[in-house]
This record gives C-alpha cells, sequence and structure tokens, in this order.
C-alpha cells in the first residue's frame, strides 16, 4: 500500500504575529523539516506542503490553495492534485512531537476505514492518514474547492479511526508560550508580537470601556475561535465569539453568563455539520 503525505504550512501564524510558525526551531530542526523527515520515516513516497516555498533544499513539492489562505481544507484540496499514493497522511507542520505521532500511523489503513487520526478527547484531523480515494471523493463536493471549509465538512461523512493518545502527544505551537515549552523554556526567536500582547490589548480595552480586571477571557474566547473554525467554517469565528457576548451580556454579564453562552456555540459548532 502507498503512501504520500499532505503537510500544512501556509496558514496566517496569527497568534503569533504573523510570525512562519513551521520555520520554528525546536530540538535543532525546523518544525517543518521535521515534519517530513517524520513522513518519509513513515514510508511516505512523496511529500506536498501547501505553503508558499519556505525552504530551498527540501526534497517535497509545494503547493498553494487558489487565493491563498483559504484554511486548511483549501489546502489539501490544492495538495490532493500532487498526490499520487493510495493513502496519505495529513499533517500540519507545527508539531514538536511529530516523529512519535506519525510513527502511531505508519500502519496502511484496515479495509473498513476511509482513515484514522490521533485523538487526544478530540480528533486531531490534522494529524491523521487518510485514503486519498476518499478524500478526492469528499472533496470533490465541496464549494469553492473547499475555501473557509471546516474539516468535519471535508471528513465528517468518513469512517475515521481515533488512535487514542494523552494531549501532551497533540500540544501543537499555536502561541509563543507554546513555543518557549516545546523549547523546555528558551526563547530566541525574534517577536514581531511579545506574548503578553494580548494581555496587554485587552488591558487597553477595558479601560476604555470601563470593565473590570478578567472581564475578558481571552483564553475562552480563543478556545471558542477555534472550535467554530473547525465545525463550522473560519469566517463563522468572529462572528459566534460576537453572539457568545450579546447572549452573555443579556444573561446579566457574570463570568459564569459568558462560559455558560460560549459553551451552548461550542456545542452547536461540534455539532453543526451533523444537523
Amino acid at each position: 500500500m502507498s503512501v504520500d503525505a499532505i503537510l500544512l504550512a501556509g496558514g496566517r501564524g496569527t497568534r503569533v504575529g504573523g510570525a512562519i510558525k513551521p520555520l520554528f526551531e525546536v530540538n535543532g530542526s525546523t518544525l517543518l523539516a521535521s515534519a517530513v523527515g517524520a513522513v518519509r520515516a513513515g514510508g511516505a513516497e512523496r511529500a506536498v506542503v501547501a505553503a508558499p516555498v519556505l525552504a530551498e533544499g527540501l526534497d517535497v513539492r509545494w503547493v498553494r490553495e487558489d487565493p491563498p489562505f483559504g484554511g486548511p481544507v483549501a489546502a489539501i484540496v490544492a495538495a490532493l492534485e500532487e498526490v499520487d499514493a493510495d493513502e496519505v497522511y495529513v499533517v500540519a507542520c507545527d508539531l514538536p512531537t511529530v516523529d512519535a505521532a506519525v510513527a502511531l500511523l505508519s500502519d496502511p489503513l484496515p479495509a473498513d476505514a476511509d482513515g484514522a487520526c490521533l485523538d487526544d478527547g478530540r480528533p486531531q484531523w490534522l494529524i491523521g492518514r487518510y485514503r486519498t480515494a476518499a478524500l478526492r471523493a469528499v472533496a470533490s463536493t465541496l464549494p469553492d474547492r473547499g475555501r473557509d471549509a471546516s474539516m468535519r465538512a471535508l471528513l465528517g461523512r468518513l469512517t475515521v479511526l481515533p488512535v487514542a493518545v494523552d494531549p501532551a502527544l497533540t500540544h501543537d505551537v499555536d502561541t509563543w508560550d507554546d513555543l518557549r515549552r516545546a523549547r523546555g523554556g528558551a526563547m530566541t526567536e525574534p517577536r514581531t508580537l511579545p506574548p503578553e500582547a494580548l494581555n496587554e490589548w485587552s488591558a487597553a480595552l477595558a479601560e476604555r470601556f470601563g470593565l473590570a480586571e478578567g472581564d475578558i477571557p481571552i483564553s475562552l474566547v480563543l478556545d471558542l475561535a477555534r472550535d467554530v473554525a473547525n465545525g463550522v467554517a473560519r469566517p463563522a469565528a468572529p462572528l459566534s465569539a460576537f453572539v457568545a457576548g450579546l447572549v452573555a451580556g443579556r444573561a446579566g454579564g457574570s463570568p459564569a453568563d459568558t462560559e455558560a453562552a460560549v459553551a451552548a456555540v461550542v456545542e452547536m459548532a461540534r455539532g453543526w455539520q451533523d444537523r
């Protein structure tokens, strides 16, 4: 059974101020180079990187969704055109533990499955292995070549087996704090945005609008945005954050009201594709 790989490396890096996360170095190698090495070790004959050319000398093929920044589904749809193998790894290039993660997916898929992905309590679809034909079949039904589509729209109809893992194995580099932890506390990457920038912005908003310290739950809002982007579509994330705030305000505006509103929106998002 032949296998190729699609590596996703073309995101905006919004939470690190636009820095190029796949080029962050962890343990002496960039996250991108580590991902290439991991899928090669896992048997991938061809590695297709969905991103602008980020590094010369890598034995990969570069592709780009059109227009750029269309989200992971659009990137996968574009990269599938370069895949020849029966099965394909799909891996985001922001995972410090990529070697161990991909090793868990190195066996060919069982006959009754369309794919397998790591599951740390939630399916981690961007650390997975899938049947190429199954991905192409669903991709062909998506409007706009998958632009701004959720991963659930691409994979929700497929039989994807969960591979249970500890959450530590799937902890990606999404923020500067994540990068610091991945490096064992060391930070040598030049910062285009300091890690406390959101705290400073939050404090400025609170001062401007007369809010109390702690009234703006940054982590809660960012987690909501992530879940909605994955379950519905990326443009739905800011809209959903606004609605959650509106609902919480009308309920009284307490921290408990905010948590309840966010939980309700997240529950809707997680079940959106199954409606």
